[in-house]
């Protein structure tokens, strides 16, 4: 009987040794590559202060995304849509910011984004976008965290004339970083 239990202790450590080296195997892996997409240097999430031309805060601390369109030509989309809000809806209450979510055009190398007469999703406006830029490591975060920051310009067809600003820093994803 003691035999048998170590001939079946055996078995089970051949084949528990055979098991872990082919799952630690790496061939079919060394052409892998996961991709990335264009705008990939600009998505993220942000923090962002909306603020008249005077630098009154109109919206503080408005969650924005960045994230790219998938339509492969270096396009992106800014939004304000909150999370979880129904993509087409145009209420109000369904947006952190200013009701905007609109595409932008982007240079990746100089980290800019601008967008002329774009259609704005968010509530069926027309925006221009100017000054756009993304500072790497220039903002902070809510405990002081270095992270990046961003900064645009919006003027909405609703109000000619008015521009409003949008400035702040990327979401870091801690707890204590949260507005």
């Amino acid at each position: 009987m003691k035999n048998l239990k170590y001939k079946i202790g055996m078995l089970i450590g051949i084949f528990t040794i055979t098991v872990l080296a082919v799952a630690c195997d790496d061939q079919g892996y060394d052409d892998y590559n996961a991709g990335g997409t264009p705008t990939q240097a600009l998505n993220g999430e942000w923090f962002i202060d909306v603020l008249d031309a005077d630098g009154n805060v109109l919206v503080p601390h408005a969650l924005h995304k960045t994230y790219d369109t998938n339509d492969g030509d270096g396009t992106m989309y800014i939004s304000d849509r909150a999370p979880g809000a129904d993509a087409t809806s145009t209420d109000p209450l369904d947006f952190t910011g200013w009701v905007l979510d609109s595409k932008v055009d982007t240079n990746i190398q100089g980290l800019t984004f601008t967008a002329n007469e774009a259609a704005n999703a968010g509530d069926g406006s027309v925006v221009t976008i100017t000054n756009g830029k993304i500072l790497k490591g220039a903002g902070h975060s809510r405990t002081g965290v270095a992270t990046d920051s961003i900064y645009f310009e919006g003027e909405f067809d609703y109000d000619p004339g008015n521009k409003i600003i949008f400035a702040g820093h990327r979401r870091t994803g801690f707890d204590e970083d949260e507005y």
